[in-house]
């Protein structure tokens, strides 16, 4: 009976062993999960990072070059508006005089389609 009670008592043990090394192993593993999370986060936010680094040159390269279309923009209004300003001063007198002739000057005439009562 001692020898059946010492199978016992070894089998117990040897159970007991297995069951402490798959509780380390789920540990370790569990450890691991943890630290492969953070290293794939550190990974996401560095090529975050450096994307966005992307992101703000080319920003700034287009508006960089946005800056001077606008400039020229401005450039040709300003252009626009002193030749239609000049071209204003050029033309007004003799525009009003067409227009004061045409109101003013009237030349009474009878109308070829009117047929006086007789």
């Amino acid at each position: 009976m001692t020898s059946q009670s010492q199978g016992i008592q070894q089998l117990l043990q040897a159970e007991k062993r297995a069951k402490d090394k798959l509780e380390e192993a789920k540990k370790r593993k569990g450890k691991r999960l943890k630290q492969a999370k953070e290293e794939a986060t550190a990974e996401i936010d560095h090529y975050r990072l450096q994307r966005e680094k992307e992101f703000r040159n080319k920003e700034t390269n287009v508006m960089g070059s946005q800056g001077n279309l606008s400039a020229k923009i401005e450039e040709q209004t300003t252009e626009a508006i002193r030749n239609l300003t000049s071209s204003y001063h050029r033309n007004m007198e003799s525009m009003m005089k067409k227009l004061l002739s045409t109101i003013c000057d009237i030349s009474p005439e009878i109308h070829p389609n009117f047929r006086p009562e007789v």
